[in-house]
């Protein structure tokens, strides 16, 4: 059994966007107007965002509070740590 949460849920999520990302190919090629273009750009980015929080709460709740609450993982902890720490600074560039 893996000890890895189950992301089986956000496919939907994923083929959502695929087809997001189709329709703005298609506008592009269909010459549409820059707003309209936009406007689904933003849309495709806030399901992105959408998408990356939906990890991170299940990344918080299910492989960091496990490595937290196991004492002799003193090692793993500051891995899981570091690995949002660097998250995050890359999110911030």
């Amino acid at each position: 059994m893996s000890t890895h949460p189950d992301h089986s849920a956000e496919i939907k999520r994923i083929n959502r966007m695929q087809g997001q990302l189709e329709g703005i190919k298609k506008m592009i090629q269909e010459r549409r107007y820059c707003i309209e273009i936009l406007n689904q750009t933003k849309a495709v980015s806030s399901a992105i965002h959408s998408l990356e929080a939906a990890l991170l709460e299940k990344h918080l709740h299910h492989c960091l509070s496990i490595t937290l609450s196991n004492a002799d993982h003193t090692e793993d902890r500051e891995i899981k740590l570091q690995e949002l720490l660097h998250l995050f600074k890359k999110r911030m560039r």
